[in-house]
């Protein structure tokens, strides 16, 4: 029986549409790059009107002890950890929005769904980091 399942869960894998990669680079252009910067340093053109500086988002490692903590950077852009994000915090709330297809990834062997977008958004973000 394990075996007609695992057959039928496969083939049902097989005829699965591919989905096609977001690009973390294009997502954060698109989405932050307006307050954050090109370079996600916090200087884009929006940024001087902001009641809050947007920071420097190269430096996340840095701020961390040089360990990119990527499930607080994913809390962080999809809103989950700031609430309903009133008061002193202009960053729109991304997860509100449609942010792609969920992808598995596997946290110390457990799955866990995440937005595709907001994925591509963290890896391209790890991929920014600088030192002081």
């Amino acid at each position: 029986m394990r075996t007609i399942i695992l057959t039928g869960l496969l083939a049902l894998a097989a005829c699965a549409p591919e989905q096609k990669q977001i690009d973390g680079e294009a997502a954060f252009m698109a989405q932050c790059a307006g307050c954050h910067g090109a370079s996600g340093r916090g200087d884009g053109p929006m940024a001087a009107g902001l009641p809050v500086a947007p920071p420097d988002l190269t430096l996340i490692s840095a701020r961390n002890g040089v360990t990119f903590p990527a499930d607080r950077v994913m809390s962080q852009i999809d809103g989950f950890t700031r609430g309903s994000h009133g008061g002193a915090d202009p960053m729109p709330h991304f997860g509100d929005g449609d942010m792609g297809p969920l992808i598995m990834t596997a946290e110390d062997g457990n799955p866990v769904p995440v937005p595709a977008e907001l994925l591509a958004l963290s890896n391209y973000l790890r991929l920014i980091q600088r030192q002081p």
